[in-house]
């Protein structure tokens, strides 16, 4: 496999996140992720100087940055970066350094070996790990209307660590903007007959003052888009 087909592409969608954005890059760098594999930032319109950092260093050949000219949310800039992956996977990685890259060999691993078509890195939430008590509820909570919705048993609806077969990925007709893009990737592939494969992987919740960005608004949106998604 080349350069110029590498086996994985990591998405990492950026806004406002100056502060852990050059660790979170080099951190995927590191992870063990075999010999082909690419990083497609997609800058999201920040305005806290990330945009000038990316800008304004010279980053490796498997590291790509594509940039929005506006904050359009997190859903549209997985779409950009999916319109352009050239991996045969397509792996999530958020750049808040919540997940650790060094997991994502766990969700290639049944990719290769032929077990699923997509792979879901699920959290334990800890007291060390979680938010808050009311973020954990709210996760089992949304979890479980997706389980009753489509019949199905996933252990973490929302997880930000998933790996995709391409051009699966492609074919799911994702609309959303925001973070219920999350929940409609998840209901895309349920409603497409695909068994989700799910490996534990670590988690570190943000505080508010770290930059944790996800509110209760973004549960009902959520909600509504597991309903769309199955009236669909």
């Amino acid at each position: 496999m080349t350069a110029a087909t590498p086996e994985l592409t990591v998405v990492m969608p950026v806004y406002n996140e100056r502060e852990t954005v050059e660790r979170a890059v080099e951190s995927v760098l590191e992870a063990d992720l075999g010999d082909a594999f690419e990083v497609l930032i997609v800058d999201d319109g920040s305005v806290d100087g990330t945009r000038e950092l990316l800008r304004g260093r010279s980053w490796p050949d498997p590291v790509r940055v594509l940039y929005h000219d506006r904050n359009r949310g997190k859903g549209t800039a997985i779409r950009t970066a999916l319109a352009e992956a050239r991996g045969r996977y397509t792996a999530i990685m958020d750049a808040d350094l919540e997940y650790d890259p060094r997991d994502m060999h766990l969700l290639l691993e049944p990719l290769r070996n032929g077990d699923s078509r997509a792979v879901f890195g699920t959290r334990a939430f800890q007291s060390h790990s979680a938010f808050s008590f009311w973020y954990v509820v709210g996760n089992r909570a949304v979890t479980l209307v997706a389980n009753l919705v489509y019949n199905s048993w996933i252990s973490d609806l929302m997880t930000g660590q998933k790996a995709i077969e391409t051009d699966l990925f492609r074919t799911l007709d994702l609309r959303e903007r925001g973070f219920a893009i999350e929940a409609e990737i998840t209901a895309r592939l349920l409603g497409a007959g695909v068994r989700i494969y799910e490996v534990p992987v670590g988690y570190r919740a943000r505080t508010r003052e770290e930059g944790k960005k996800l509110t209760a608004l973004d549960g009902l949106r959520v909600l509504a888009t597991l309903l769309r998604c199955r009236v669909a």
